[in-house]
């Protein structure tokens, strides 16, 4: 396949396999050396998971830290020491007697700014080490919390002992730990049987592509077909503001030149405040770079996407390699 291929797959991921394994597939199809996702999925989990190929593995990280939404399915009663129906059972309570308006309103104080125990059972590395190898060997460690942001979280069906949840939620949130502490909350204990992630950022799972039918469309059409179905790195990254330079100025953010506060101000740029990302696009819409806001008027380059080569370039604006003040 030609190594211009570029863009990001989005494909339903089935229940299963491993977010690597889906990689490795899509890696297969599209007969491309680099592609990377952008946000695991655990193996019995389902849904969105958008796949960058090409030179979009280079905006990956921005596509993770979009905003997720999921649908859950929580069996009260039982808790597992992995929080979710592939774990062991730890925990054995009597959930006949809970009550829908229990669940609903243990579900309303979840939400906002959350501090989330990261499971023992997670690629989180601690001592060195991923924390559910550290788990298999019976062991527990110091594994600390992270802080994340649970903007919605509501009861779409109630069929006891089971309730299907919706969660918009910030990146790096844990929909098991949510499941484990709504089973603390309501005292009968809880683990997430079920798991389907609904969008990230502006991608849904409504425009994905099952893994089967992705393989189906391989062997009859060849990676091209596959190809074809790419999301292009301007749709990935609808979420993120905005800026539309002048070709001007785009050629210079193509070499690796930040636009100053007389640009800025030039081309009526809104206030941003510190820490804001940014798209820089050209006048044709298309992205020349991905930029930080200081808050004080000045942006930081922090990733040139259409970097331009010939003499006198900036080492730092050439493809694959970020802006000397990265």
């Amino acid at each position: 396949m030609d190594s211009a291929v570029s863009g990001v797959l989005l494909v339903d991921k089935p229940s299963g396999p491993t977010s690597f394994d889906v990689v490795r597939r899509v890696r297969s199809l599209l007969k491309v050396k680099r592609a990377g996702h952008t946000g695991t999925l655990d193996p019995i989990a389902t849904g969105l998971l958008p796949v960058c190929a090409g030179d979009a593995t280079r905006i990956a990280t921005w596509i993770s830290e979009g905003e997720k939404e999921y649908r859950g399915v929580v069996r009260f009663g039982i808790r597992t020491d992995t929080q979710d129906a592939a774990g062991r059972t730890t925990e054995e309570h009597d959930a006949s007697g809970l009550a829908r308006q229990a669940v609903e309103k243990a579900l309303a104080a979840m939400t906002g700014v959350v501090e989330q125990q990261t499971p023992l059972y997670s690629a989180r590395r601690v001592e060195g080490r991923h924390l559910y190898e550290i788990a298999r060997e019976g062991r527990d460690v110091e594994r600390g919390t992270r802080r994340v942001v649970i903007d919605e979280a509501r009861l779409e069906e109630w069929n006891p002992p089971d309730a299907t949840i919706f969660v918009r939620c910030s990146t790096g949130t844990y929909v098991r730990v949510v499941a484990d502490d709504l089973g603390q909350a309501v005292g009968t204990g809880a683990h997430l049987r079920a798991l389907r992630r609904l969008a990230t950022g502006a991608l849904r799972v409504e425009n994905a592509h099952p893994l089967d039918k992705l393989m189906e469309l391989a062997k009859s059409g060849g990676p091209q077909a596959v190809a074809a179905l790419l999301v292009p790195v301007e749709t990935a990254l609808e979420d993120m503001p905005a800026l539309k330079l002048d070709a001007a100025r785009a050629a210079a953010v193509a070499f690796g030149k930040t636009p100053g506060p007389a640009d800025l101000a030039s081309l009526r740029a809104p206030p941003l405040p510190r820490g804001r990302r940014v798209r820089l696009t050209g006048p044709d819409g298309r992205i020349v770079a991905v930029a930080e806001s200081d808050g004080e008027g000045t942006l930081r380059l922090l990733r040139v996407l259409r970097a331009r080569t010939g003499p006198g370039q900036p080492r730092s604006a050439r493809p694959g390699r970020p802006p000397a003040d990265d």
